[in-house]
């Protein structure tokens, strides 16, 4: 007897805990394949410390082949699915077009940049999305550190120790935050170079780090300030050229470096499907299946998942809601061949958490606000939870980069 397929579209977050969860509960009832652009899981939320040099990249780029027992890893990018016939079509590294059978299908492709149309910011503005992107950042921050200190001309010293960030979301704020450590060690180390670098960290919205608690929000802020990060709320980039950025309020700021987290949105692959989708997010019922086709799943930041937990909401796009779903697929695909009962999803919000570089962090688990060295603690202690391997090398890094 044949044993069914189920293919996963995508090893982010969502992705990769649904094929590690199946592989645990199918064994070898099941063939499980996932097909991935890339052969590894990327831990996004240590990003700005990889770009900051205090984590090494290696670490947050977990290898699927050697971690997912029992799973088939696809390398190549999907492009098509024919939901009548059930299959994923999909374009190799090297170009040649193949596809997939499934008899169950769960849809995690994630999101990417959201980019606003706003001039210039295409052609000058460095994304902040991949490990690719981080690598970049740093090196273009060192980079443009040494030439600040190798310039004669004070305007132009001050233009490549400007760094901008747009968004004051997690990854603008920690990026800001990190990034200001990282220069001043640079500088410190420079004595020709006469200025200090300076980071500029932009958002329409009114305060740091909007969607949460007002305290964290408060906390971070003061963080920022303390640490030198020139924090302007309510001011965003009106065009960007490759001499500067010209703000919302008429400013003319000159830099060589335009950082964009501003946010995402769901990956472009979704609108191709045909389906109804919410926001650009596919549609999905509470069982984490797209309505109309039952062996269809969907999960993770591609998804539009009712919140049971805020009626009439759908839930966010987190790292949090999509490892979770993605637990929650494996399980109901379990289910509709027998193995235990499929649930609806209902998350409660635990808590968040915010590394801001050195000893500072700002966390509320379980709704109790922390800052500096406890919420430091809880903060590390997360992220080393969510890692699916690597632990005691990040753990290193950690100790290393605290030590020296």
């Amino acid at each position: 007897m044949t044993k069914p397929r189920v293919v996963i579209v995508g090893a982010g977050f969502a992705g990769y805990h649904a094929a590690k969860t199946l592989s645990r509960l199918a064994g070898s009832r099941a063939e499980i394949v996932l097909l991935n652009s890339t052969d590894y899981f990327l831990y996004l939320p240590l990003l700005p410390e990889v770009a900051a040099g205090v984590v090494e990249p290696t670490r947050i780029a977990v290898p699927l082949t050697g971690t997912l027992d029992g799973v088939r890893v696809v390398i190549g990018e999907a492009d098509q699915v024919d939901l009548q016939n059930r299959w994923v079509g999909f374009t190799q590294p090297e170009g040649d077009r193949n596809r997939l059978a499934y008899d169950r299908l769960v849809l995690s492709v994630g999101s990417v940049n959201k980019l606003l149309p706003i001039p210039g910011v295409t052609e000058y503005a460095h994304g902040f999305r991949g490990l690719p992107e981080a690598l970049y950042l740093h090196d273009h921050v060192v980079r443009q550190i040494e030439l600040a200190e190798q310039a004669e001309d004070p305007a132009e010293q001050q233009a490549r120790a400007t760094f901008v960030v747009v968004g004051a979301g997690y990854t603008g704020t920690e990026v800001a935050a990190h990034g200001q450590l990282f220069t001043d060690a640079l500088h410190a180390q420079r004595p020709r170079l006469t200025q200090r670098p300076k980071w500029m960290l932009l958002d329409v919205a009114p305060r740091v780090l909007p969607e949460m608690d007002k305290r964290m929000s408060a906390t971070a802020h003061r963080v920022l300030e303390r640490r030198g990060v020139d924090v302007r709320m309510g001011t965003s980039v009106a065009e960007a050229t490759a001499d500067g950025v010209k703000l919302t309020d008429g400013e003319y700021v000159p830099t060589c470096t335009l950082v964009w987290c501003v946010g995402v949105r769901p990956d472009p692959f979704v609108a191709e499907l045909g389906l109804r989708t919410d926001r650009g997010r596919l549609v999905t019922d509470e069982f984490l299946n797209v309505p109309g086709f039952p062996e269809v799943y969907a999960c993770g930041d591609a998804a539009a998942v009712p919140d049971l937990t805020r009626p009439g909401q759908i839930c966010a796009m987190t790292a949090q809601h999509a490892q979770r779903q993605g637990k929650l697929a494996a399980h109901n695909i379990a289910a509709s061949y027998g193995h235990g009962k499929r649930r609806p999803y209902r998350h409660h919000d635990l808590g968040w958490v915010v590394d801001l570089g050195g000893k500072d962090a700002a966390a509320n688990p379980l709704k109790v606000n922390l800052a500096g060295l406890p919420a430091k603690t809880v903060t590390r202690g997360y992220h080393l939870l969510a890692m699916p391997a690597n632990r005691t090398r990040i753990s290193a890094d950690w100790l290393l980069d605290a030590t020296l």
